[in-house]
């Protein structure tokens, strides 16, 4: 059994969903029978659907407690390839505040109430009790990993959990609440189309990128209430995920570009979705 598959299975026996992540801490990709999510997605995740795919397709919805699976055959050569184990916060109940650099430390600890902390290469986690909505770049240096969400396994940190306070659940509020339809947003430059033109370095058919991004732009017009700018964080990570391989160019950049522009149309302001994107651009990368 491999070192990864063993913590994975302690951590599961702690009710604590897992998964296991690929070199460049990013989940492995979706077989080709979900791909593009054209099995309709785990019944965990946001809208559920029908898949039963035994492998660990989409992302942070395969985590699980049961070691049955962990253990199964279609996951053995996955956790031969693992460069470590990640974890479902908000699966757990759990909120992580991941600080990325010293700054957001200092913040944390002038504004947040003392909870376990884990450390990580560049920063800190702040894990709290409770779930709440995921977002990244809350503020400089900040993510908030909870539903929907993984965060990678460190270690089990040292200081007793506290209750997820409400300044943490601000963070998201005041950027993930979508403004009403008419309200004015910031603007972003005309829309740019992505064609293959741009695209010499992809390994995908013309037809498959399309279809990924309008599937993708679609989840983004539905969030017309709120949530639209962590969705198109969401998107643009998966869209990314999927030229992980290429040899590039892609135009990804036209890409994210379209997804900013779709984000902003149902009102979440085009700095966050601009940031949004990016960071889910960068996370697959």
């Amino acid at each position: 059994m491999s070192t990864h598959l063993g913590t994975a299975l302690a951590l599961a026996a702690r009710a604590v969903p897992v998964l296991p992540l690929r070199a460049g801490k990013v989940p492995f990709g979706n077989c080709p029978g979900c791909r593009d999510n054209a099995c309709g997605g785990r019944p965990n995740m946001k809208t559920p659907g029908p898949c039963h795919c035994p492998r660990p397709c989409h992302a942070w919805a395969a985590a699980t407690t049961d070691p049955t699976v962990l253990r199964a055959r279609e996951w053995a050569g996955v956790w031969r390839e693992a460069a470590t184990v990640a974890y479902h916060p908000g699966g757990a109940g759990l909120t992580v505040v991941d600080l990325d650099n010293t700054d957001a430390i200092s913040w944390a600890r002038q504004t947040l109430p003392a909870t376990r902390t884990v450390p990580t290469t560049r920063g800190q986690h702040w894990i709290y009790l409770g779930a709440m909505q995921s977002a990244n770049d809350v503020r400089p240096g900040v993510d908030i990993k909870s539903l929907m969400q993984y965060a990678r396994w460190l270690g089990p940190g040292t200081g007793t959990m506290t209750r997820l306070p409400t300044v943490v659940r601000a963070l998201v509020e005041s950027e993930e609440t979508t403004p009403a339809r008419g309200e004015v947003v910031s603007s972003v430059p005309g829309r740019a189309e992505w064609d293959r033109s741009v695209a010499t370095g992809c390994r995908h058919t013309e037809r498959y990128v399309r279809t990924g991004l309008e599937r993708g732009l679609a989840l983004v017009r539905a969030r017309t209430e709120s949530g639209a700018g962590s969705k198109a964080f969401g998107v643009a990570q998966f869209l990314a995920g999927q030229h992980a391989d290429c040899p590039g160019p892609c135009g990804l950049d036209l890409l994210g570009q379209q997804i900013v522009t779709t984000a902003v149309s149902v009102g979440v302001p085009a700095p966050y979705a601009s940031r949004a994107v990016a960071n889910g651009l960068a996370g697959a990368a």
